[in-house]
């Protein structure tokens, strides 16, 4: 059971989110909150598994509220919600901790899907809105980042195979058909990329290797 706390400004949106979520036995709202000031204490108070998490709202707006809950409990997965595809604060919003980014008109199916990718430590993000994101991380870095020496001779050849694709937005399958490999392989490849860079989910996965410069190293494999 996936618990969630749904944070919107709008009754009528939470409304709509909570009669989404209900058709999924596996999803339990357990909290609602109007603004980000008060889902920080909720999600402090109630500690939920995922946040969905409104962009725009009074008294503290969506990446302010996501930045003090990754700080305060980083274990809590947050997928932003936005009236656009390619709304101006999502590279703010995923810089600030969150696991994924969804529009408000997605689909019941996308949004129920959407929280157990992240649960699965999976990306939410289409290739759009991931290219999207890469251009927008890209501009905001030094264009002569140094990728982070203690990072890149941690990770081999192969985990830096996947963090590429991830960055040029494929699946999972694209990714196993694109290396001659099973999805499974893939998934394992994900799972010691996460652990060597300290993040719980591919999208943060994608924050921290363009950060570091990871995108860009060009190396001999390794025998």
């Amino acid at each position: 059971m996936s618990t969630v706390l749904l944070v919107d400004d709008e009754t009528l949106t939470r409304e709509i989110l909570r009669d989404y979520l209900s058709s999924d036995p596996t999803i339990q709202i357990i909290g609602e909150a109007a603004d980000g000031k008060a889902a920080v204490l909720q999600a402090a108070g109630l500690r939920p598994d995922v946040i969905l998490m409104d962009m725009q709202m009074p008294v503290m707006d969506g990446v302010a509220a996501t930045a003090q809950i990754h700080q305060n409990n980083p274990e809590i997965a947050i997928i932003g919600l936005s009236t656009f595809n390619t709304d101006r604060y999502v590279v703010d919003l995923l810089r600030a901790g969150a696991s994924g980014y969804l529009v408000k008109d997605a689909q019941p199916k996308e949004i129920t899907e959407a929280i157990h990718k992240v649960m699965a430590g999976e990306s939410v993000l289409s290739a759009e809105v991931t290219r999207h994101v890469v251009s927008g991380l890209a501009d905001s870095i030094p264009a002569q980042v140094e990728p982070d020496a203690k990072l890149s001779e941690a990770l081999t050849d192969k985990e830096l195979e996947v963090i590429v694709l991830l960055g040029k937005g494929m699946s999972n399958k694209e990714m196993a058909e694109e290396l001659y490999v099973t999805e499974s392989t893939v998934k394992a490849r994900f799972v010691k990329v996460m652990e060597k860079l300290g993040v719980r989910d591919r999208v943060q996965i994608l924050v921290k290797s363009m950060e570091y410069g990871l995108l860009d190293i060009k190396r001999v494999p390794r025998v």
